[in-house]
């Protein structure tokens, strides 16, 4: 028989890399993480944890159930919020993630507009890229993203998308009135890989490939980066509403990203989700 307590010190390990760290992020002691891995080894009758050196890893068959048992852990704190939510919305807690430009502009007016109508539910936030909000969305450790996708962008399996608005994307740079023309052959500020592909495919609406020197995913670094002249760079309006610079000159290159919250599995959502989800679409206004 699976015990939950044995799941969730093993999903820890596989999270953290080591009986150290699981130990101190579920507040146990070594010995009782290592204890809990052994009867969880003893309950399914294979071998979970290998030693490597002085420390352990995860064999196929651990990989395979720590995966799971981080969707079912998740899972499970995401019905015990659900049941607090149910009670009226006088308690209880929603996860949401979203990524920086939403999370320092739609979020915060969210949460000012759910305080107010519901002072009792905990709005938890992190700050994740799309494609790791959906994966803990997926695993159960957030209960609802915001995001933002293209038009032409896949569905994904389990997944329900809500367009609640658009983003601009901008030239940043140091002259006013430019244009994507102009920067054909300039030096380019990239940010992360996903956004590389957004950065080349405006670029090459415009007849080019750009020509990235400089890589930052911090609007305040980018900004900066440009105002010294060290080239220019694509930046969504929600990045430019929660921080502009005086010196840099702001171009909208036409193109769009589509703003969604995200939730996954069967409707209807929890009360406390279905309010987030309110909050976050009043609160969004055009970039």
């Amino acid at each position: 028989m699976l015990n939950l307590v044995h799941l969730k010190v093993l999903a820890a390990v596989a999270r953290h890399g080591s009986v150290t760290e699981a130990a101190k992020q579920l507040h146990y002691s070594q010995p009782s993480v290592s204890h809990h891995l052994a009867r969880l080894e003893a309950a399914t009758g294979v071998k979970l944890v290998q030693r490597v050196g002085r420390g352990i890893r995860l064999t196929p068959e651990g990989l395979l159930l720590a995966n799971r048992a981080a969707e079912i852990v998740g899972r499970v704190d995401a019905a015990t919020t659900e049941l607090a939510a149910q009670v009226g919305l006088q308690a209880g807690r929603v996860r949401l993630a979203a990524n920086a430009s939403t999370l320092s502009t739609i979020v915060p007016r969210a949460a000012v507009a759910l305080s107010a109508k519901h002072p009792g539910l905990e709005l938890s936030l992190f700050e994740e890229h799309p494609a790791e909000s959906l994966e803990m969305l997926r695993h159960g450790e957030i209960d609802v993203a915001l995001v933002f996708r293209h038009a032409g962008d896949p569905a994904e399996d389990g997944f329900r998308f809500v367009h609640i608005g658009d983003d601009s994307i901008n030239l940043v740079s140091r002259q006013p009135g430019d244009s994507l023309a102009n920067h054909r052959d300039s030096a380019w500020i990239g940010g992360c890989a996903r956004c590389q592909e957004e950065l080349d495919a405006v670029c090459r609406r415009a007849g080019f490939t750009p020509r990235v020197v400089s890589h930052s995913d911090e609007i305040v670094v980018v900004q900066a980066l440009v105002a010294a002249g060290v080239g220019v760079a694509l930046l969504p309006g929600f990045a430019l509403q929660a921080h502009r610079r005086p010196d840099v000159h702001v171009t909208d290159t036409g193109f769009r990203r589509e703003i969604h919250i995200a939730t996954y599995g069967e409707p209807p959502d929890p009360p406390g989700v279905a309010a987030v989800m309110a909050a976050l679409t009043e609160a969004t206004v055009p970039a």
